[in-house]
């Protein structure tokens, strides 16, 4: 398995399984709260709409020529992945509060007990709605990481086994705890793959405008290595500002 490949993995593994981590405590809440059956009906329908598009776009993808597929993507993954990053560095910094998946948890199950009960078909319609929500709509993010990683790197298998595996794993521990993740590090998870996603999209979008890296796909490290020490220069500033600005 060659560098790029590797990575590929071991980034849609990190991002889909932080997805599927956040996707879990709403299913949970709207089990916990609303009853098990309209929870899963909404967990199989949302599944059933993500495969629908999964198999709507990712042969069209395939058609596009792998250049112009990586300028894309690329720019995509770039945007996509300074977003994470910019938070995460927040986070980091303490600008901003750290991801408290308990916390979420508990106010997702305070708004389903609290609201009004309306049944329709046998399922109650609010937590069908919330699951089906919650799991559309962070399954749409691991979709559109398998589907441009996979494609851009020119196999969409190896992309979908690392999702897989973290679907595996996250709703394995799921099932066994019947509880949040709380002690998965998701903010350490989370500034892991706004690194990948920056790293992928320098690396592709580059290369998709014409550029040849040195070595190949083993640039790769040096692009992280880059990316890694700026953002960790970002928190370490950011930090020092916050505490300077602090009244003695």
């Amino acid at each position: 398995m060659s560098t790029g490949d590797a990575f590929l993995v071991l980034s849609t593994f990190l991002a889909c399984g932080v997805e599927m981590v956040e996707a879990l405590t709403i299913v949970l809440a709207a089990g916990v709260a609303r009853g098990w059956r309209s929870a899963l009906a909404g967990l199989g329908a949302a599944t059933l709409v993500l495969a629908v598009v999964i198999v709507a776009l990712g042969p069209a993808l395939t058609q596009i020529p792998l250049q112009a597929l990586r300028l894309v993507v690329g720019a995509l993954l770039l945007v996509f992945g300074l977003q994470w990053l910019r938070k995460a560095i927040l986070r980091a910094s303490g600008y901003k509060a750290l991801h408290d998946e308990d916390a979420i948890f508990a106010r997702e199950l305070a708004e389903a007990e609290g609201a009004a009960h309306v049944e329709r078909g046998g399922v109650d319609w609010y937590g069908f709605t919330l699951s089906f929500k919650g799991v559309l709509l962070e399954g749409l993010e691991v979709v559109f990481i398998v589907l441009t990683f996979g494609s851009a790197q020119g196999s969409i298998p190896l992309a979908a086994a690392g999702a897989t595996a973290a679907l595996v794993l996250v709703a394995g521990v799921g099932v066994a705890v019947r509880a949040p993740l709380a002690r998965v590090p998701e903010n350490t998870l989370k500034f892991a793959v706004g690194v990948m996603l920056t790293t992928f999209g320098i690396f592709w979008s580059a290369e998709g405008a014409g550029a040849d890296w040195p070595g190949g796909d083993a640039a790769i490290l040096a692009v992280l290595g880059f990316v890694v020490l700026m953002s960790l220069l970002l928190v370490r500033l950011l930090r020092r500002e916050r505490l300077e600005a602090v009244p003695v």
